[in-house]
């Protein structure tokens, strides 16, 4: 038990760890790691309820599971390697958050393989001294969130970045400092679930069809 209690003391530290890509956006009382993943589980729920032949259990484990790693591994975000390492080079953080990053293919694999490599270790660390049966099933969960090795774990992926696109999106509307239009082309581009792109159409109606109808 006391390798169990050890494990929720670490998860715990998410709750104070913000997360890197609002830090260099200046976001102001930004989330934590920990809210994202509330979040993230709740949208997989309720969002996977709505889902035939589809193991709910599994898609909340993932989605509660799916960045643990970060106590010790690496916050990335898509700007990465372009942004400085301190958030303070504000000038250069502004410039290049004014537009949507583009990598190549090599760039993009060898991106994705330092990340992957980085939060595995990080997430071994972490599960090294659970119970057997746990440590297997949080390691093949995270594997299948990663890679989206079942129908769940290609939801919760795309659930992950839609949770996100919406803090972005309300961060943008109570602070005004998202490139909400980059943004909206970017979710065009990721999103393919039909469920998915159903609830895009509700964010879509609640926070820019009215900005329209003003102008």
């Amino acid at each position: 038990m006391k390798d169990i209690l050890s494990f929720f003391i670490e998860v715990g530290k998410l709750k104070g760890k913000k997360r890197r890509g609002w830090i260099f956006h200046d976001i102001k009382r930004s989330e934590s790691t920990a809210e994202h993943i509330f979040r993230t589980a709740l949208l997989a729920w309720v969002l996977g309820n709505k889902k035939k032949m589809f193991n709910f259990e599994r898609a909340i484990k993932m989605a509660l599971i799916h960045d643990i790693c970060e106590v010790y591994s690496f916050d990335a975000t898509p700007y990465d390697p372009l942004l400085p390492k301190s958030p303070k080079e504000k000038k250069k953080i502004k410039a290049i958050l004014e537009k949507w990053p583009k990598f190549s293919l090599a760039q993009k694999k060898k991106k994705e393989l330092i990340k992957y490599k980085d939060e595995l270790k990080g997430l071994e660390r972490l599960i090294y001294k659970l119970p057997p049966n746990i440590k297997t099933e949080i390691k093949n969960l995270w594997l299948d969130f990663t890679y989206g090795l079942t129908p769940e774990g290609r939801f919760v992926k795309q659930v992950d970045k839609m949770e996100n696109f919406l803090q972005g999106i309300e961060y943008w509307k109570k602070q005004g400092k998202i490139q909400h239009r980059l943004w909206k082309r970017w979710s065009r581009e990721i999103f393919d679930d039909p469920i998915l792109l159903e609830f895009l159409k509700a964010i879509d109606s609640k926070f820019f069809r009215k900005i329209s109808r003003r102008k």
